[in-house]
């Protein structure tokens, strides 16, 4: 049987482990995995993938002042996976020549989003290209850099409530794993 969590791609995270990750976590997080980039890496720029990758990735940046762009690579229209494949719906940001980049990630499970992110920024001529996730799955994509690997079902701190029927509400893929 088919986990409600399962991505269907790449490793499955454990449907019966949650790690729900704190607002305070995940900045504690996002600062260790900057200054591991800064110490290994330095980049000159940081592309964030949205939609979630953004978020790690506009982190990322204002730690380490840099400019920050984002390139919409996805499965999903709004919140229904329509695709079995990722798709690049905006280009790479321009201006990539000649810099050094880091792709930005939410979590690293497949890697095909990743794969395609490098593949279109690549193709602007950056002197060189790295990625980095908050989150590696165990036997998935290797990031060159990430914060900490799970296979437990990762509750970001963005995904607790959504909005439905004019409100926020939990979010029926977390009923009963998370509190109200």
């Amino acid at each position: 049987m088919s986990s409600p969590y399962s991505t269907g791609f790449g490793p499955t995270p454990d449907p019966d482990r949650f790690l729900d990750v704190s607002w305070m976590m995940f900045g504690e997080l996002s600062r260790a995995l900057a200054l591991r980039v800064a110490r290994e890496y330095d980049p000159e720029v940081i592309v964030g993938i949205a939609r979630a990758g953004v978020i790690p990735g506009a982190v990322i940046a204002s730690i380490l002042r840099l400019d920050f762009h984002s390139m919409l690579v996805t499965r999903k229209e709004g919140a229904e996976q329509v695709r079995e494949r990722p798709a690049i719906l905006s280009a790479a940001p321009r201006g990539l020549t000649g810099n050094r980049v880091l792709i930005v990630d939410e979590v690293a499970t497949s890697g095909d989003t990743l794969r395609l992110a490098l593949a279109a920024v690549r193709d602007t001529g950056p002197s060189e290209v790295r990625t980095a996730t908050a989150f590696k799955r165990p036997g998935g994509y290797r990031p060159d850099y990430y914060a900490l690997e799970t296979d437990e079902t990762i509750i970001f701190p963005w995904d607790h409530k959504v909005f439905e029927d004019g409100r926020l509400v939990v979010n029926p893929r977390y009923v009963g794993a998370i509190d109200d």
